[in-house]
């Protein structure tokens, strides 16, 4: 069966270029106005523009650093932290925008009804997940840290994973597609921690990642049906 070209996470965004300052006329006799020099004074940073540049950063393998950061921006760390609370809480958003597309990458791509359908959906995004080579730097980089970021309590990109695994399960519900055995919460979280214990073992425990056990646990889940009257 012919595969098709499976894209990987790497942003494509570039970061907005500030607009432009008007030339200040030459002319000695041009009156300067409040509005011309606030024209003339250097244009504001935006939060989108800071959430291109981690863009950019990471798709480079640049460490985010919130003092460089700032700097390229032209404005204080204090308004870069007001934007985005932490510096893990930047790489959360980040991963989270590129997991998403990669996963409706994989919705619009699988093939398949009913469990082997996720299955597919599933096996497509870890595959997409272990092929990127800036997350596969940034867990070997700094592994504890990469995995505070990814798998923490507090981390909003396993949050904003099960709840679109989660939205994912409940279109097949819906559709008639699976009859899942399991409370559909727990289900998304569970295949969420499969999927994170298979991928990142070089992290965690050292062995390299194994995408087709991950694959094998979460068909057992989607093919265990609610039974009649339960």
């Amino acid at each position: 069966m012919k595969r098709t070209r499976e894209p990987n996470l790497r942003a494509a965004a570039r970061r907005p270029e500030r607009p432009k300052r008007p030339a200040r006329s030459t002319s000695q006799s041009t009156p300067v106005t409040p509005l011309t020099q606030r024209l003339e004074a250097p244009a504001r940073a935006t939060p989108q523009q800071l959430f291109a540049l981690a863009m950019d950063w990471w798709t480079k393998g640049e460490r985010f650093d919130i003092g460089r950061m700032a700097q390229e921006l032209g404005v204080s760390r204090a308004t870069v932290f007001r934007w985005v609370g932490t510096r893990e809480l930047l790489y959360g958003e980040v991963l989270s925008s590129l997991f998403a597309e990669a996963l409706d990458t994989a919705r619009k791509e699988a093939r398949g009804e009913g469990a082997e359908l996720i299955t597919d959906i599933t096996q497509r995004l870890l595959h997409f997940i272990v092929q990127d080579e800036p997350l596969r730097r940034f867990v070997q980089q700094d592994p504890e840290y990469a995995m505070r970021v990814l798998m923490s309590k507090s981390s909003t990109v396993e949050q904003r994973n099960a709840a679109s695994v989660r939205a994912a399960l409940e279109d097949g519900v819906r559709a008639g597609l699976i009859r899942p055995a399991m409370d559909l919460d727990a289900l998304a979280y569970v295949i969420i921690r499969i999927g994170e214990s298979f991928l990142y073992r070089d992290a965690i425990t050292g062995d390299p990642p194994d995408v087709q056990s991950a694959i094998t646990a979460i068909r057992i889940l989607l093919t265990a049906e609610q039974r009649q009257g339960v």
